[in-house]
């Protein structure tokens, strides 16, 4: 009697699995649709909020850069300077040579890019404080540097009047070209995190020396992921300079790249969402709470204190675990 070869059981996979990462692919769509097409309807002539969430999205974006160098065990404060290089290129090319904002803003991303990889190849075999101590010197030596650039950067007095691309002109414009810069960055983010790479990356940041022995070329992965961190900040700090139509020295400042660490800590860095919630949480809360501005950097630094003690994985860890139990 022949007997049929056994065939797998219907049930190799966890029940639950592609239906729950469907549900929540289709729950991503719908909210990248709300924040496209919804908001700039219902805010259309509220330009103060359309603007409170465009500086809110592209913070996110740069925080994002920031965020991918976490996943290699590095603390990045130099976000603000690579966010005034971008702005720098943008608004000297524009002013001085006349290109468009489409091509200001990719030459914003690659020169920003190329410092971080010509710095990031001394400085990134550091470790802990020592990277993030010259990081954020790193902020404070840019900005002495453009402030003392001469005629090309007009010292102190900054550059001023740099055009707007034509067609975004309008609150409603720079806020669907934020959005959209938002959702690219996220999705960018994402498939990297998500790649071969992205697992490199984490593997650096558990045990660079065990990744070595595995043939990872440890020098290589590290200035990958610092220069897309830097180009992230380069195109952030573009849109900043046509946005405000200016820059100068103090546009950006070492508080600024401490900001952009601050969203990853309190969204949480297990999760890509992480700088988007903290940055959204933060910014928008302290616009709708105006009168405490001037004790902005005392509460950022209470909140660091309480993040770190109550929920060292921010506050996405709180969904993540309920989902953890169940």
């Amino acid at each position: 009697m022949r007997t049929q070869p056994l065939s797998p059981p219907a049930t190799t996979e966890l029940p639950g699995r592609p239906r729950a990462g469907l549900g929540r692919m289709a729950l991503a769509v719908v909210a990248a649709l709300l924040y496209l097409v919804a908001v700039p309807l219902l805010l259309a002539d509220r330009p103060y909020f359309l603007n409170v969430l465009t500086n809110a999205s592209i913070l996110s974006f740069a925080s994002l850069g920031v965020w991918v160098t976490f996943t290699i065990g590095r603390i990045n404060i130099a976000q603000g300077a690579f966010a005034m290089i971008g702005g720098y290129v943008t608004a000297i090319l524009s002013t001085r040579y006349g290109l468009p904002f489409w091509l200001c803003l990719p030459f914003s991303a690659v020169v920003a890019a190329l410092v971080g990889i010509a710095i990031g190849l001394p400085i990134l075999r550091l470790r802990g404080v020592y990277f993030a101590m010259i990081t954020l010197s790193l902020t404070e030596a840019v900005r002495l540097a453009f402030l003392n650039g001469g005629d090309l950067t007009k010292g102190a007095t900054g550059i001023v009047n740099i055009p707007q691309p034509a067609g975004i002109q309008t609150p409603v414009a720079f806020y669907l070209l934020a959005a959209c810069l938002l959702i690219l960055g996220l999705l960018a983010v994402r498939r990297l995190a998500t790649s071969r790479i992205g697992w490199v990356f984490r593997s650096l940041r558990q045990n660079e020396d065990l990744a070595a022995s595995f043939g990872v070329d440890v020098a290589r992965y590290r200035v990958v992921a610092f220069a897309f961190s830097c180009a992230m900040g380069g195109i952030a700090g573009s849109f900043f300079a046509v946005f405000h139509q200016n820059i100068y020295p103090a546009s950006y400042s070492v508080q600024d790249s401490i900001n952009f660490m601050l969203y990853c800590f309190l969204g949480g860095l297990d999760h890509v969402l992480g700088p988007v919630v903290g940055a959204f949480l933060l910014v928008i809360a302290f616009e709708l709470l105006g009168e405490l501005q001037q004790y902005q950097a005392l509460l950022y630094g209470i909140l660091m204190i309480v993040v770190m003690l109550f929920l060292p994985n921010g506050i996405l860890s709180l969904e993540l675990g309920r989902g953890d139990r169940r």
